[in-house]
């Protein structure tokens, strides 16, 4: 029998294996299965079952933390002891099955929760799917919570993700493509699109970028969105994390393309624009104005949270007179006794706040609440008496803490709360000419950035007119006719008229 020789470990290669190595199966069920342990290295959750099927001797082998059980007994051990022929295609019930005599194949399907039929005498054998497809219950996204509409979340099990957007999306023209990604992890990726309408450009340099990552392990889609964005040392996110399927639907049918992975429920979108950030599917929901003045509020709260402390220090530090005497006189009597200047005081109480976010993230859910409001109080009321922030800093950064948390993306609220302390030093430096130049750097940036081709300030940078309809505003739905140019779509327009109603009425 001809076996494989052994690799050394210094001279393999770190390129994703296009096929998998050969090693025909032996014809003796002890040869095989002494093969399969040391590839395993005798692990001891690896489960060997001798059976015996019309007088001819069997072995089932899998994964005991992998399979389940009740599957294994119903749809392969039960079938095979009432059979009365050794037909396993004809007999099995399992859900997938496949026919090999390599056994570095059985090695990998022993990994994904596949059962190794090996018969004594055949160098064939099968690999029956009995996965155990435990996982948690569909809820609602806690980072993404909505008043109206869908309170569906994505899950950890990537089948399951797809079967929700398949139910959204019952078009045959919904294509899902498959990759395995990281040489020690293979974990695997869904790409989703919508074939008649996604920019086949798109799909060619979103696929590209996948095939080739190379690395031994990913573990989230953060790792992913590394591997594939094209600025990767721009401080803005530019793919669109989602755990919503209906935000997901929407974009997809946008002409955008979806990416899953097994074991997150988090999922990316691609391409996106700065204001995709800024959006939620609440808007959607409710009435159109009422959406635009939800949109227009996030849009403010960018600003607030990315420029209210350094305009407040450059004005205590340099630009007093632009504020009128009153406040002059309030500000003044507040910072009297501080012994810190006004961008020490900023940096302080942003520490602090910084502190007190991460501790309720790590903390239990009841705890972490009392920590958030107790200690947000006790701590503000205590460092203003001790004279060591003024009563308007904590002002300024409390209203700073509230607009980042008005973002809906978490990524893009990090981003906005790290560029403030640049914009603070340069405005404790320079006064409002720092703070214009340093707001000037990041527009310059936002306008010069590109994501998978698209611009990622459109539709301010390249400016378009008819797209800001429902970008930083959302005009009604009805008037929402044509897609975003900046995907570059096959169909620019959507087929469907929504208020034909009024239309005859009026003819």
């Amino acid at each position: 029998m001809r076996r494989s020789k052994r690799k050394s470990i210094r001279n393999e290669s770190y390129q994703i294996p296009t096929a998998i190595e050969s090693h025909d199966a032996y014809y003796s069920l002890e040869e095989n299965k002494e093969y399969i342990k040391s590839k395993f290295h005798n692990t001891e959750d690896i489960k060997f079952r001798n059976i015996t099927v019309q007088d001819v001797k069997c072995l089932l082998a899998y994964l005991d933390p992998l399979v389940d059980e009740e599957k294994l007994q119903r749809t392969i051990m039960k079938p095979l002891f009432e059979t009365n022929q050794l037909n396993i295609e004809d007999t099995v019930t399992s859900k997938e099955y496949r026919r090999s005599k390599n056994l570095n194949e059985a090695i990998t399907g022993l990994t994904k929760g596949f059962v190794v039929l090996l018969i004594n005498g055949q160098v064939h054998f099968y690999l029956l799917e009995a996965f155990s497809g435990n996982s948690r219950a569909i809820s609602e996204p806690i980072n993404e919570q909505v008043v109206r509409g869908s309170h569906e979340g994505f899950v950890e099990n990537i089948m399951q993700n797809l079967q929700m957007l398949r139910r959204r999306i019952e078009n045959p023209n919904l294509v899902i493509r498959f990759f395995k990604v990281g040489k020690t992890t293979d974990t695997k990726i869904a790409v989703i699109y919508l074939q008649n309408l996604v920019n086949p450009d798109l799909i060619a340099e979103v696929e590209k970028r996948v095939t080739a990552i190379q690395t031994d392990s990913i573990q989230t889609p953060g790792y992913v969105e590394e591997f594939i964005e094209d600025s990767p040392f721009s401080p803005f996110p530019q793919m669109l994390s989602t755990e919503r399927p209906d935000r997901m639907t929407a974009h997809i049918i946008e002409g955008r393309i979806g990416l899953l992975m097994e074991g997150s429920p988090s999922t990316l979108i691609m391409p996106v624009t700065f204001f995709a950030f800024y959006q939620s599917p609440e808007d959607y929901n409710s009435r159109w104005y009422i959406g635009s003045i939800l949109r227009l509020i996030r849009v403010a709260s960018f600003i607030f949270a990315l420029g209210l402390p350094s305009l407040y220090i450059a004005t205590v530090s340099f630009h007093p007179e632009v504020l009128p005497a009153e406040l002059i006189l309030n500000i003044k009597s507040s910072l009297e006794n501080v012994p810190f200047p006004p961008l020490l005081e900023a940096l302080i109480m942003q520490i602090v706040l910084e502190l007190l976010r991460e501790a309720a993230i790590r903390l239990p859910g009841p705890i972490a609440q009392t920590i958030g409001i107790v200690g947000g109080l006790v701590i503000g009321t205590a460092i203003v008496e001790a004279n060591l922030v003024s009563n308007m800093m904590i002002i300024v950064v409390a209203l700073t803490a509230i607009s980042s948390f008005a973002v809906p993306s978490y990524e893009m609220s990090m981003s906005i709360r790290l560029l403030g302390f640049p914009l603070m030093l340069l405005s404790a430096t320079f006064g409002f000419i720092g703070l214009v130049f340093g707001l000037s750097i990041i527009l310059i940036h936002l306008c010069g950035l590109e994501t998978f081709g698209t611009p990622y300030f459109s539709p301010l940078a390249p400016f378009r007119f008819n797209e800001l309809k429902d970008s930083i505003i959302r005009l009604p739905r009805w008037l929402l006719g044509r897609r975003p140019t900046d995907v570059r779509a096959q169909h620019g327009t959507q087929e469907w008229i929504s208020r034909r109603w009024k239309q005859n009425e009026d003819e």
